[in-house]
């Protein structure tokens, strides 16, 4: 599904290489200390950054030279990017029709994307009026609503306390296998790769250290990885 294909990426003194392959419907938590060079493996997936030298694949398709918008893929930020002076309807109906110019095809689509993650009634009610985790609910359902097969996470519930991050990454696990998405999600809590994930990269000094299956992983931590236990 996903292939960052001898990715090398250097600015400002600093230098990432990547090489790995993520299965359709895996998903995949990029873990690793702050500077570690996660999020500038997700931009160059995403497409906010073009590598210097490699090959970026998705869905068969090498999108390295694609800007942004024509690659077949969601994203999900921590501060979940949800506009204030539109209510919660139009922030999700920005996933599909930025011009907010909508079909009733299209209404009634996000209204199903809302009772997707339990916010049908609340349509009506901007940011301000909803709680952190109704938020997310919210960015959540607009990226939803954009049908893309590979969806990536940028630390999205960071904010939230533990036990509304754990009923967010739930629900994230539950959509990812009704819509059989693949997830890619940048990570600094192994628990919560734990709760999500079945595939582990750990990137660190822009270098990947470790990569394959969580579980394994888990059994016979190598040395790597005992840090994050």
């Amino acid at each position: 599904m996903l292939r960052v294909d001898k990715v090398r990426l250097g600015f400002d003194g600093f230098t990432l290489t990547a090489d790995l392959t993520v299965a359709k419907g895996a998903r995949l938590a990029v873990l690793g200390p702050s500077g570690g060079g996660k999020t500038t493996l997700l931009s160059i997936i995403a497409g906010f950054l073009r590598p210097d030298a490699g090959r970026v694949v998705i869905d068969g398709q090498d999108v390295t030279d694609r800007p942004v918008q024509d690659r077949p893929l969601s994203i999900l930020f921590q501060e979940g990017n949800l506009f204030p002076h539109l209510a919660a309807f139009d922030n999700v109906a920005l996933g599909v029709k930025p011009s907010l110019k909508l079909t009733e095809n299209d209404r009634a689509d996000v209204a199903r994307a809302l009772d997707q993650v339990g916010l049908g009634a609340l349509g009506d009610r901007k940011p301000g009026d909803l709680s952190g985790g109704q938020r997310s609910r919210v960015a959540l359902a607009r990226m939803l609503l954009r049908r893309k097969p590979l969806a990536l996470l940028d630390e999205p519930f960071a904010a939230l306390d533990p036990g509304l991050r754990r009923e967010m990454l739930a629900l994230v696990g539950d959509l990812c296998t009704a819509e059989g998405l693949t997830l890619v999600m940048v990570s600094h809590d192994l628990r919560d790769a734990e709760r999500l994930c079945t595939d582990l990269c750990l990137l660190e000094d822009g270098a990947i250290r470790l990569n394959g299956p969580l579980p394994a992983l888990l059994a016979d931590p190598p040395a790597p990885l005992t840090p994050w236990l």
